[in-house]
């Protein structure tokens, strides 16, 4: 009876183990061009945040570019990456492919962009440092439609800066 028993459930849980799921079709398979944002996500910004997201769509209107529309989502990534620099100590765009890989799934995003920066302690500083750098200034006056941002300060108190650009 103990043998018939524990073959039993052996057989059991290779049944129960080794069965795997398939799909019908090809066509169920999900891609960023389908995938649809269930979740509402909030993030709360703070007054250096909002300044600069203010400071970059004076500049764009000024000259003559779209006024970009924050997303939540967007500023949630750019936290995340400035936890990782602050933790790293470097200030980087390390894993850029996945953030932006992340937000073509989550947002639908065909292009994304990134600045980053650390040490500035205003809005003004941050934005008028970007707007010197080449690479920065182009991401600024880029074809985008949506943006987000996030500052954080380490231990020491100095701020890290991730502003992600998107078009949807």
């Amino acid at each position: 009876m103990k043998n018939f028993t524990t073959t039993g459930l052996i057989l059991f849980l290779c049944t129960f183990f080794l069965t795997s799921c398939s799909k019908d079709s090809i066509n169920d398979e999900v891609t960023g061009y389908n995938h649809v944002v269930t979740t509402y996500e909030v993030y709360n910004y703070n007054a250096i945040e909002v300044e600069i997201l203010e400071d970059l769509n004076i500049y764009r209107k000024a000259n003559g570019l779209n006024e970009l529309q924050p997303i939540s989502a967007i500023s949630i990534e750019s936290e995340d990456h400035n936890k990782y620099m602050i933790q790293t100590g470097t200030v980087s765009h390390d894993n850029f492919s996945s953030r932006a890989s992340h937000l073509m799934n989550q947002l639908g995003a065909v292009k994304v962009g990134e600045n980053v920066g650390y040490g500035y302690r205003t809005a003004d500083a941050v934005v008028n440092a970007w707007l010197k750098s080449k690479g920065h200034k182009e991401n600024i006056e880029g074809d985008y439609t949506h943006f987000g941002i996030s500052v954080r300060q380490d231990a020491e108190g100095k701020n890290y800066f991730t502003n992600m650009f998107v078009k949807k």
